[in-house]
């Protein structure tokens, strides 16, 4: 396989569909951020705090342009670390094609990267929660995450050594059980929630479609690439 071909098609699969993420962001998740902002700066004003309204506009004008550039970065990262799997994965997925083995795998990494991740530490819109725990809100987030996707990485590892038919059922239950135990030991958001329950989950909801549809976007345009370029039937254990 060639190196170079892999990581340029990795990154470019990723940059189009983090891009589209940023972009589709702007008109379904945004508005759930402007609510929750307007509360902020309502709470902010009757505490009796200044706020420059022309300073303010530019600093969402600039923080809108900069969400597309964050997703085409996150698009790009998430792309790479696809590729690098696939690479090494392509031959044991199961599908008659690049495209549905890719979209079998972003399906997997959607669930190990995002959705366990968000159940257990949902999103919640600007303004919710104290700043001061924002620090150990992250921590227990990406402690989460480290769980989830290390131990789906090692059990990976372990499924293709293995080989008696239990590990088709032992593999995912040994997963399962992992998880419920981080979901259990590890302590739950520390803040309470109290703006509208409606705006809070209206973004949960707008931000988990997005999302999703980042993920599937990526395994279609990886999909198609690895087909266009035939890296399939060079493709090896090891890459060269």
């Amino acid at each position: 396989m060639n190196a170079l071909t892999l990581i340029a098609i990795s990154l470019l699969s990723g940059a189009i569909a983090g891009t589209f993420l940023g972009i589709v962001n702007q008109g379904i998740v945004e508005p759930y951020i402007e609510r929750a902002i307007e509360i902020e700066m309502q709470n902010a004003s009757a505490n009796g705090e200044m706020i420059n309204p022309i300073e303010f506009s530019s600093y969402r004008l600039w923080q809108k342009g900069g969400e597309v550039a964050a997703g085409t970065i996150l698009g790009m990262s998430m792309g790479a670390l696809f590729g690098i799997v696939f690479a090494y994965s392509h031959g044991s997925l199961p599908g008659s094609s690049a495209k549905r083995r890719a979209l079998i795998l972003t399906g997997v990494l959607w669930l190990v990267l995002y959705l366990l991740p968000a159940i257990k530490y949902p999103a919640n819109p600007p303004a919710v929660g104290d700043p001061e725990t924002i620090y150990y809100r992250q921590s227990l987030y990406l402690a989460f995450l480290a769980i989830s996707g290390f131990g789906a990485l090692g059990l990976a590892v372990l499924y293709g050594r293995l080989k008696s038919r239990v590990k088709k059922v032992a593999v995912p239950l040994v997963y399962a059980g992992i998880m419920a135990g981080a979901f259990l030991l590890l302590p739950p958001n520390p803040d309470e929630i109290t703006a509208p329950l409606d705006l809070v989950l209206g973004f949960r909801l707008a931000s988990g479609l997005t999302m999703t549809a980042f993920w599937v976007l990526l395994g279609i345009m990886s999909g198609f690439f690895w087909d266009k370029f035939r890296l399939h039937e060079t493709a090896t254990a090891k890459l060269q």
